[in-house]
């Protein structure tokens, strides 16, 4: 299915442009913040807590109000969130803004993207059904890695020609515009009702008790969480460059750059060349294929041989990414899409938090190649069962399918 087909709806359009433009955004605050805590407190220590905290707020607003979307219309609730967000960015922005406040907002802020990314990706499967889907999502990873290269050259250029400060400032207003988007571009819904018992059962007892019960949703949740292995890489690329003996900022940013470039690849080629039918059957072996080139980083090869190692792990784990995306919400009621979907995304950006840190400490610990090797050795080990488990899963006939309504 071509990617036009999926343009062609008018929901699609505005949750895709929308969520473009404040991932540019939440790019470029990435950078201005880093920057912005360094040059106060000259402490490499402070400034990567900081980026944590982009990251790790969000398993807990995830958790305790992913439901959110399954009780309120899903439309307002993005809207709501988007502009929640905007206010509380732009709060961050004002110069002169205590550091502990600062970073007070900004746990705010990571908090309330957990219920903001349960929204968007219940609207999204409302939207597009089937193939439909699995097309949109890769559609939305290639533009999602594209727009945090763009964000961290735009993050970099504000914060060195205008100020950090200009760089929040920017988040906010592109909170504010998507907000603007979806309020515009997508018709308003009613809010989902729970149409059965099973399904008020399901919402009560939340969304980790509703995953956590489901063998398939909890394998694959397990192996979705294995992207705090796959993002090591990323997140140690300076040290990784110094310790080959070239650590200038164009090494590292090719580093960087090429997890985003095999993820464009690796979306690309399943959303364009895989048959439907194919896409579910290579859900396992891919996300354990996706740690198996980070090994080759041990043995410290050149840099043109790393960044491809970086970019076909990159592929294989955006391919695995957005079946299991597709295959979670098939396993979901569609009256608690939110709180599943909650649990999965919330908890996948707290992981990459961790994971970044994690690889910071054992780069410290072992040396940047064994840290990245490490980390691949990791995931594929790890990735093991929940593999085995959703493959017999898969293939089991449903007892119970997810209770449609009337």
């Amino acid at each position: 299915m071509r990617f036009r087909t999926v343009l062609a709806v008018r929901e699609f359009r505005a949750l895709w442009a929308a969520e473009l433009l404040s991932q540019v955004g939440d790019q470029v605050a990435r950078v201005a913040l880093a920057v912005l805590v360094y040059q106060r407190t000259s402490s490499a220590l402070l400034a990567g807590l900081a980026f944590a905290l982009t990251f790790l707020p969000s398993l807990l607003g995830g958790v305790l109000l992913g439901g959110l979307a399954d009780r309120y219309p899903r439309r307002e609730v993005i809207v709501v969130l988007d502009l929640l967000r905007a206010a509380l960015v732009g709060l961050m922005a004002l110069p002169g803004m205590p550091l502990a406040a600062l970073c007070a907002l900004l746990a705010l802020v990571t908090l309330l993207g957990g219920p903001f990314k349960a929204a968007q990706l219940a609207l999204l499967a409302d939207v597009l059904t089937g193939d439909r889907y699995v097309t949109a999502l890769a559609l939305r990873q290639m533009t999602i890695q594209s727009a945090q290269v763009a964000g961290f050259l735009a993050g970099g250029a504000l914060a060195q020609w205008i100020s950090p400060s200009g760089g929040l400032a920017f988040n906010a207003v592109s909170f504010a515009a998507a907000a603007a988007l979806v309020r515009v571009g997508v018709p308003r819904q009613p809010a989902p009702a729970f149409r059965s018992a099973a399904v008020q059962g399901t919402a009560r007892a939340g969304g980790v008790a509703m995953v956590w019960r489901d063998p398939g949703l909890r394998s694959l949740t397990a192996l979705g969480w294995l992207a705090g292995f796959h993002i090591v890489p990323e997140a140690i690329a300076a040290p990784y460059a110094d310790a080959l003996g070239d650590d200038t900022a164009v090494s590292v940013g090719i580093l960087m750059a090429s997890d985003p470039v095999g993820s464009v690849a690796g979306a690309l080629i399943l959303g364009r060349f895989v048959p439907e039918t194919v896409r579910g059957k290579i859900l396992a072996p891919c996300a354990l294929l996706a740690g198996l080139p980070l090994l080759v980083c041990a043995f410290g090869p050149a840099l043109p041989l790393s960044a491809l190692m970086f970019a076909m792990s990159g592929a294989l784990a955006t391919a695995y990414h957005i079946q299991l995306n597709a295959a979670f919400v098939e396993r979901l009621h569609p009256e608690a899409k939110a709180r599943g979907l909650g649990v999965l995304a919330s908890g996948l950006i707290t992981v990459q938090g961790l994971g970044a840190l994690g690889g910071g400490l054992f780069s410290d610990l072992l040396g940047p190649e064994r840290a990245i090797a490490l980390a691949g050795i990791s995931a594929i080990l790890l990735g093991l069962r929940p593999a085995a488990t959703w493959i017999r899963v898969s293939g089991e006939p449903r007892t119970t399918a997810p209770d449609q309504g009337p």
